[in-house]
């Protein structure tokens, strides 16, 4: 199997009170594996209503890779591949937005509601090195699944 450049993936997400908690966690675990571990921690908005955070954060190689060919399903992969260097920081952080509806159907797309955060391996430290570590492993990520 390619080697995963990826220190870690954090995937989180907010489940409104007019949303239901169910439905909301179920649309962050279509990009984790199964039986992973969630984390909710509960919160109040500003006018006191309920907020809560879902949140994981995979380590784990085998389970990075699935999370990357989770992302290999996005139907606009190859923009995404085109604008890492605007999608990495010099902290060498990916950073992406997903939709939350459309994951609660099964669907991968880019939009509103699930933040990933990716810290990329690169030595140097570099953003110059994270883009080329970031498109390298991403490249290869429908071959992962």
């Amino acid at each position: 199997m390619p080697r995963i450049p990826f220190h870690y993936v954090d995937l989180r997400t907010f489940c409104y009170e007019t949303e239901d908690d169910k439905r909301v966690e179920s649309a962050l675990r279509t990009f984790l594996p199964e039986e992973f571990e969630v984390t909710r921690t509960e919160s109040t908005g500003h006018h006191g209503d309920r907020i809560i955070v879902f949140s994981a954060r995979v380590e784990n190689a085998d389970d990075v890779r699935h999370v990357l060919a989770k992302l290999s399903e996005l139907s606009d992969f190859d923009a995404l591949l085109e604008e890492l260097d605007d999608r990495v920081t010099e902290n060498t952080e990916l950073f992406l937005r997903l939709d939350k509806q459309a994951a609660f159907r099964g669907d991968v797309r880019r939009g509103n509601g699930i933040t990933l955060r990716a810290k990329v391996e690169a030595y140097p430290a570099t953003k110059e090195a994270a883009v080329e570590n970031a498109r390298e492993a991403l490249s290869e990520a429908d071959d992962l699944s």
